[in-house]
């Protein structure tokens, strides 16, 4: 189905950054690298989120982790260009973001696909607006089949599993081949093991796009089976309102990554010590790990 036979009210209801285009914007293909000046937020007075400096390199996973309330999906939201009021900079490949930045596409942890539309035509959303049908089909059978859907196509999202429901939503944002992929917490509301499948899938694409990733996350093992480096938003050693880069650190790892490794259980500890939680020793997080890779329920997740 072509992008043309897809209302803005669709659209709209869709919740993706690109879904306000105009018809003549173009695809984004390939990576693109991202860079924050200064970047900060006030919300009725009180500062949520300052200083942030860091460059996201093209092609690269990386991961935002902090406490609730810090200012990690604030900073999705900047890049997204869906933010426009804070301070500092923002810019992708050099330029400055644009308010709903064509070149980024979004993710959030509720699918939001429209119920009376079908898997296919839920993925075609996400194309640029103008596109020729036949290459819209054609667009959308690939994505289909790259996050294992093809053959569930034609159902509604009520005929699907949660985990099924986010695997479109995570096509119909790649659709418009994004140089930056947002992704607000896509996983969190899947259960356990359903969201260990996903975030293998994510690698999959990833390898398979190479599209730059922003993943806001409150899983540490997530965060460390899925990044390059990891973004840890909170106190930064001053005494001044809100949260700041607290600690920037670089997975060395290779992938596939071993979930029970000892060097990954390490870093598990620094971060949670980071967050706030004090007390949990490698051997601790190396078992609560295999815990919870061999735990959970079983199957894709409940029926929405």
């Amino acid at each position: 189905m072509g992008s043309s036979t897809l209302t803005y009210t669709d659209r709209a209801a869709a919740g993706s950054a690109a879904d306000f285009s105009d018809d003549s914007t173009p695809e984004t293909s390939g990576s693109l690298g991202v860079t924050l000046r200064g970047l900060g937020r006030r919300f009725d007075g009180r500062t949520v989120l300052r200083d942030v400096d860091v460059d996201i390199r093209p092609g690269e996973i990386l991961a935002v982790l902090g406490a609730s309330g810090c200012g990690k999906s604030t900073l999705l939201r900047a890049v997204a260009g869906l933010d426009t009021g804070f301070t500092g900079q923002a810019q992708i490949a050099g330029q400055a973001v644009s308010r709903y930045d064509e070149r980024t596409a979004v993710g959030f942890q509720e699918p939001r696909l429209l119920p009376w539309r079908t898997v296919r035509a839920n993925v075609a959303l996400g194309l640029p607006r103008g596109t020729p049908k036949a290459q819209g089909r054609e667009r959308v059978d690939e994505l289909l089949r790259l996050v294992g859907l093809a053959e569930r196509a034609d159902l509604r999202p009520r005929e699907i599993s949660g985990g099924m429901a986010q695997r479109a939503s995570l096509a119909r944002a790649l659709a418009r081949r994004p140089g930056v992929l947002l992704l607000d917490e896509p996983f969190g509301a899947l259960d356990a093991l359903t969201r260990l499948k996903m975030q293998d899938l994510l690698l999959d694409i990833h390898a398979e796009t190479g599209t730059t990733v922003l993943l806001v996350t409150h899983d540490v093992d997530e965060a460390l089976h899925l990044a390059d480096r990891i973004l840890l938003l909170g106190a930064d050693g001053t005494d001044r309102e809100g949260a700041g880069v607290a600690q920037l650190l670089e997975i060395t790892n290779p992938r596939p990554r071993d979930r029970g490794s000892a060097h990954l259980a390490a870093l598990r500890g620094a971060l949670l010590e980071g967050l706030g939680v004090e007390g949990t020793t490698a051997a601790d997080t190396t078992a609560e790990t295999a815990a919870e890779t061999t735990g959970g329920a079983t199957g894709e997740g409940a029926h929405r």
